[in-house]
């Protein structure tokens, strides 16, 4: 995530406990397979290319889905990682293996309507514009496939639309000489808005070189400023109420769009995380709506709204040209009207943001529907469990700050295949009614799904907040979670599924000690080290019941622990190498032949290297044996706590496939359906320029351009120079 993220406040103050006991005790693991060993070779993107000499990049032995015969003597195909690790670094450069090739697609600024010029890169570009061409902080997207007559056809790797959140902006960058101060200009605030939000471009494949179809009826943007449809049980409630939308049927557009999903019946899926933090709000606003006791004081509380607050870039001190014009005045959630449902004010906008967007990407002229059942937190993926015919959908999203919680949405409708490719229509049936689950993680290694309704007594009596509705608990998620006494985990980001287990993957990208001090460290979270906290993350992983994703329980295990490959062996847990080692795991995503992507946004161990992507090969829940002791010291405090570990990794089933340039994070990740294109992005690159470097032509990073350019967020395409799949093959 971007430098503006609440996940380093941490706005969870309930009384939950990390675990309700320690377990001392064992569970019975299943093997994991293992592989071979390679050695590093890298091909470094800078400014220009340069190749590194070392081996083929083949390496063989058994993967993750192993070997042997099936059936009837029919030999079954095992997976491998087919490359060499590339080595860390703190260049400003992209290195992917010997025998890839990376280059950019789609960068901040790059047009997606030909009538509009090429991005200048030098902060004169226009905030119209803006609606028109890329915006910044690439993110997570997806993939979506199109024959030669432009209908939607999932086998096609040839062509395709690319939906693409922009989560954040690089504010420096975007103006000629750095932003200027509160009141901020109009110019200045609108295109920082219109340079948010999500894209969808066309590309295609030609003469072996992806391109962007700047001509494609399919492109469009949608901002900040794009109007929405509110649906679901939260929908029309006084909850939603403002003075755009007095009936609290619609919502202006969508902001701080992290990872994404995709649905069973062909949309895309947006989540917006940090939203919190743009919103404006007076010094004496709590007094104003009724004082701390208020129901809407302690929402706004629970969210990271405080009153005071001014916002990430103070949207709300700009003046629009008409008073009509309520493009910036909207960024400002206190109460300053007199009626009593906040139809002649905007302090109700913050209810409005914080769920799971549903977009169509094969109609331009569709309006996007926020999912109101879904929930409203820091959404961080949503990615849904096999479809199985007379069974519900299920879906698993995680709330990206420290101390948040993992969730899953089930479905009231069972699906039917005849659903598929129905669009946004299909959403209605499955997205609008549904039961929303928090994860408790027991100490045993087992785990239940908390409902978050009215028929849990535990919400139902709690005293701290009391929920009058469905709607209440579906805006006020966070609340109703803390009341039905879920387990707090340490940042829950992305969520990814294994197409050869269904398990579920979550990461937990880190903690601070103030959140995981070494005192309430529990076997979900069971690190806190050096200073405190959990600073290097790790990755948890869950099989429910029979393996269905109606279940309320669920086994669990830690896939794998960050940590640098030279740290102590009670915060090196996982065994990693300097082959494999990475910190603060953020995004997560399976590819169709079952290999692991991992990215990170580290601030832990940039010293040592920047931002990486790794692949991977898992096992299964329950690979790594009995419970393992973990023993925690910060200062003088010590701690002991048993967790569940997945089998350690080794040089055939994990290594490093990619390091970007200075000060990025590796976001975002798709690949077309044969695997042989990745497309991966690269975030905010030099974010930590200052505007004096910057004018001075030295940033922190040029990347992707020349010396002395401004950088810029870009989309990458990934190939292997044989033309073969990327990251893994079957052997």
């Amino acid at each position: 995530m971007s430098h503006h993220d609440p996940d380093d406040i941490g706005c969870n103050n309930s009384a939950n406990t990390e675990f309700d006991t320690v377990l001392r005790g064992f569970l019975s693991r299943r093997n994991l397979l293992k592989g071979g060993a390679g050695t590093a070779a890298a091909l470094l993107l800078g400014g220009g290319l340069a190749a590194c000499s070392d081996d083929d990049g083949t390496v063989g032995g058994a993967g993750g889905n192993g070997g042997g015969t099936g059936g009837g003597g029919t030999p079954v195909r095992a997976l491998q990682l087919n490359f060499n690790p590339v080595a860390k670094s703190v260049a400003d450069a992209l290195t992917v293996p010997t025998g890839y090739k990376a280059t950019v697609l789609y960068a901040l600024g790059d047009p997606i309507d030909a009538t509009v010029a090429a991005y200048a890169n030098n902060g004169t570009d226009t905030a119209e514009s803006f609606e028109h061409r890329a915006g910044d902080h690439h993110d997570g997207m997806q993939f979506f496939g199109l024959n030669a007559a432009g209908s939607p056809d999932a086998a096609s790797s040839t062509r395709g639309l690319i939906c693409i959140n922009h989560e954040n902006i690089t504010q420096n960058f975007l103006h000629a000489g750095g932003p200027t101060a509160a009141p901020r200009p109009a110019a200045e605030a609108l295109k920082e808005i219109n340079a948010h939000g999500l894209a969808v471009y066309e590309v295609q494949l030609a003469a072996s070189a992806w391109s962007v179809s700047r001509t494609s009826s399919f492109n469009r943007r949608i901002t900040p400023n794009t109007v929405m449809t509110l649906s679901g049980p939260a929908a029309g409630t006084a909850w939603m109420r403002t003075l755009n939308s007095p009936t609290g049927v619609e919502s202006r557009g969508t902001i701080n769009n992290c990872a994404t999903g995709r649905t069973p019946w062909g949309t895309f899926l947006t989540c917006e995380e940090n939203w919190a933090l743009y919103f404006s709000r007076a010094a004496n606003d709590d007094i104003t709506r009724g004082g701390a006791a208020a129901k809407s004081v302690i929402s706004l509380k629970r969210y990271g709204i405080p009153q005071g607050q001014t916002g990430s870039y103070n949207w709300a001190s700009a003046t629009a040209a008409s008073p009509s014009d309520l493009t910036f005045r909207r960024w400002n959630a206190t109460q300053t009207g007199v009626s009593p449902d906040g139809t002649d004010d905007f302090r109700n906008e913050p209810n409005t943001f914080g769920y799971i967007v549903e977009m169509d990407p094969f109609n331009a002229a569709s309006v996007p529907r926020k999912r109101t059942a879904m929930g409203r937190f820091a959404h961080e993926a949503a990615v849904y469990g096999k479809p199985v015919a007379g069974q519900p959908v299920v879906f698993y999203m995680g709330d990206d700050s420290r101390g948040e919680y993992v969730y899953k949405y089930v479905s009231n409708a069972s699906w039917s295949a005849a659903d598929a490719g129905s669009g946004l229509s299909a959403g209605d049936k499955y997205l609008n009614a549904g039961t929303l689950y928090v994860a408790k993680f027991n100490a045993d290694g087992s785990g239940t799904w908390l409902p978050l309704t009215l028929s849990n007594p535990a919400i139902a009596s709690n005293t701290l907040y009391t929920f009058a509705d469905e709607a209440d608990i579906l805006v006020n998620t966070r609340l109703a979670a803390d009341a039905a006494g879920a387990t707090k985990m340490d940042r829950p980001e992305w969520t990814a599924i294994s197409p050869t287990t269904g398990e579920i993957y979550v990461t937990l990208t880190n903690n601070n000690n103030s959140v995981r001090p070494v005192d309430k460290v529990d076997a979900a979270n069971p690190r806190s080290y050096g200073s405190g906290g959990n600073a290097n993350g790790h990755i948890i992983r869950l099989k429910e019941t029979g393996d269905l994703g109606s279940a309320t329980t669920f086994r669990w295990d830690i896939y794998l622990f960050g940590a640098p490959a030279a740290a102590a062996a009670n915060v090196n847990l996982s065994g990693l190498t300097d082959d494999n080692d990475f910190s603060s795991p953020d995004g997560i995503w399976f590819d169709t032949q079952g290999v692991c992507w991992i990215q990170t946004d580290d601030g832990a161990y940039t010293g040592t290297t920047n931002c990486m992507m790794l692949a991977g090969i898992p096992g299964s829940v329950g690979d790594g044996g009995a419970a393992r002791t973990v023993n925690n010291t910060v200062g003088s405090a010590t701690s002991t706590v048993n967790t569940y570990i997945g089998a350690n990794p080794n040089a055939a089933n994990l290594r490093r496939f990619l390091v970007g340039p200075k000060g990025c994070e590796i976001t975002g990740i798709a690949a077309t359906p044969d695997l042989k294109t990745l497309f991966v992005n690269i975030q905010h690159p030099g974010e930590n320029t200052t505007v004096s470097q910057m004018l001075g032509g030295t940033p922190e990073s040029t990347w992707p351009g020349a010396a002395g350019a401004r950088p810029r967020s870009a989309t990458l395409v990934i190939t292997k120079d044989d033309g073969g799949t990327v990251g893994g093959s079957l052997v």
